[in-house]
């Protein structure tokens, strides 16, 4: 099995998309892009503006747009923001040569992970966590549908999610072998 031409990262807020990509970026030798990020700069303006000035179906109109352009860039790292399985549209974006990975977290750790962030306009309210609770019932289901690898992050280091992931989308690295290797002595 070889690597794939891209790897999509999806999943709620404070799973750990941007952090784990760009570490996994970097162990795949790819390059790192953030859909949010990316966005932001062209804009010239952050996320909650956005959503002030053009709501979130302007920002969304935009995240479209960006996904259809990034689902070109081969040998790439894309994380997504959490919306961007809400519109149907985009499924083929991220699924076009990409192993999907979704990142999974629970909703304490979401919690604990966007407490102080600013930057997250759905969570501007008296209640994050309620609110943290209704985006995952519906886009649990969205995310498990899409992904090729289902991957927990909750309490663990990025650097073993990393780990973990690399061999999930890639087998055959060096490490596997060894471990087949292992397994096969074990078992003669």
């Amino acid at each position: 099995m070889s690597l794939p031409k891209r790897v999509v990262l999806v999943g709620p807020m404070g799973a750990g998309k941007s952090t784990n990509g760009r570490m996994l970026a970097k162990e795949l030798g790819y390059r790192f892009l953030d859909s949010d990020r990316i966005i932001e700069e062209r804009c010239g303006a952050n996320i909650p503006w956005i959503f002030d000035v053009e709501g979130e179906d302007g920002f969304r109109h935009r995240e479209t747009a960006m996904l259809a352009e990034l689902s070109e860039y081969p040998q790439t790292v894309l994380a997504t923001g959490g919306g961007a399985v809400m519109k149907e549209e985009n499924h083929a974006h991220l699924k076009r040569d990409s192993v999907v990975v979704y990142l999974k977290t629970s909703i304490e750790q979401q919690v604990e992970r966007t407490r102080r962030d600013r930057n997250r306009p759905l969570l501007q309210n008296d209640d994050p966590e309620a609110v943290l609770r209704n985006l995952f019932a519906v886009r649990d289901p969205i995310y498990s549908l899409l992904a090729d690898v289902v991957m927990f992050t909750d309490r663990k280091s990025p650097r073993l999610v990393v780990r973990q992931l690399v061999n999930r989308i890639n087998p055959r690295t060096p490490r596997h072998k060894r471990q087949i290797r292992k397994e096969g002595r074990n078992h003669a």
